[in-house]
């Protein structure tokens, strides 16, 4: 969704704790929007003015990329990696702006793989799924896509072929059936945690804002007289409203013992960001050629608007950030609590504010902001 974010810094409250989040040194002063974490002490990051960033140590160093040709001025509001060498850079604009970019050599150079072919269009979220590696053909199985606001009132849906080097639309398989948008109804390219794609072992998932904030989720069909066929059903979620409101992200967290998926999705207004902000956890169960879900709204939800969710499974906790601050839950969303803590003498009093995007252990905001989970802090 094409909306500018001017959030200023806010003063923290205080409360007897330790921070959240260790602070960083990005090296840049970007507008950071997109964070993927690899595993193994490798991530990468994205932001204005073509910046992208990466580390191989946990982030003890932040690596700042070369600057892919012609992208100087572009807004990479996604990042998705497949090792410390390999990455897919999305930017964010109209038409022709939005492109994909993909590096094999650790970020010393950059390939364009893919741009825009609506000139309406406007991309929003790229993402891969927990396996994003050559899959067989198929329209049901996704190693990953990216997906933009509706054009002629349809969201654009694009897979990955060949590690990235192919990008298809996901309805040019006849038994892919994409969905229609309501008017005025559109994703948010906050922090690129709009849209899930676990492959194999779960739906696919994407939410939305604006006139409707609905969450969608595709289901397999059979007819039995035309084979297997797939669409997205969506789902009302009772979210604020507005152009600047809504569903702006979306967690998975796969179900013990289970091949499916359970989900978190946080939102609010942007435009209203110590207004009470909005969760819903999502219960995904399956039966034959269908799907059943739960919604469980907050009873006591995030302390403002958030833009990104993430779950620490060796806490079992919810983790969701936003500008005015950072909210916990460990009851699946039921009740969510602020984290206000009191900083130490060397960590910054907005330790725990002004972020963007998760991808844990990180978190990535405005003025090149980096954040790193702090260890002690999620304990009881």
């Amino acid at each position: 969704m094409r909306l500018a974010f001017g959030i200023g810094w806010i003063a923290m409250a205080v409360s007897a704790a330790q921070a959240q989040w260790d602070i960083e040194t990005s090296n840049t002063t970007a507008d950071l929007r997109g964070i993927h974490s690899v595993g193994g002490g490798v991530a990468w990051a994205s932001g204005t003015n073509g910046t992208v960033l990466r580390t191989e140590d946990g982030g003890f160093e932040w690596q700042t990329c070369a600057i892919p040709p012609g992208a100087e001025k572009l807004d990479f509001r996604g990042i998705q990696a497949f090792d410390a060498n390999t990455a897919i850079v999305m930017s964010s604009g109209k038409g022709d702006l939005s492109r994909l970019y993909k590096t094999t050599d650790g970020c010393h150079s950059w390939k364009l793989v893919f741009t825009n072919p609506d000139k309406d269009g406007f991309w929003d979220a790229i993402e891969f799924s927990n396996r994003p590696q050559d899959r067989s053909s198929g329209p049901f199985i996704v190693p990953g896509a990216l997906i933009g606001d509706p054009v002629n009132g349809v969201f654009p849906i694009f897979v990955m072929r060949n590690s990235g080097e192919t990008w298809t639309r996901w309805d040019a398989e006849k038994s892919v059936h994409t969905p229609r948008a309501h008017p005025d109804e559109a994703l948010f390219a906050a922090s690129n945690e709009a849209l899930i794609c676990p492959g194999s072992n779960g739906p696919f998932a994407f939410v939305t804002g604006g006139s409707e904030a609905r969450i969608y989720l595709a289901e397999e069909h059979s007819p039995f007289d035309v084979g297997f066929w797939m669409a997205l059903s969506s789902n009302s979620l009772k979210f604020p409203k507005g152009q600047s409101a809504g569903a702006f992200a979306i967690a998975a967290r796969h179900r013990p013992q289970s091949p499916f998926y359970d989900f978190m999705v946080v939102g609010g207004d942007y435009a209203k960001p110590d207004a009470p902000g909005a969760s819903a956890f999502v219960v995904v169960g399956n039966r034959p050629f269908a799907e059943t879900r739960k919604i469980q709204l907050a009873i006591q939800p995030p302390h403002g608007y958030r833009s990104a969710v993430a779950y620490d499974a060796a806490t079992k906790t919810w983790i969701t950030v936003g500008p005015n601050g950072t909210d916990i839950s460990t009851d699946d969303g039921r009740n969510w609590r602020a984290v206000h803590p009191d900083p130490a003498l060397h960590e910054p009093p907005d330790a725990d504010r002004n972020w963007n995007a998760l991808s844990l252990p990180f978190v990535v905001g405005p003025h090149g902001r980096i954040g790193k989970l702090n260890p002690q802090a999620l304990k009881p």
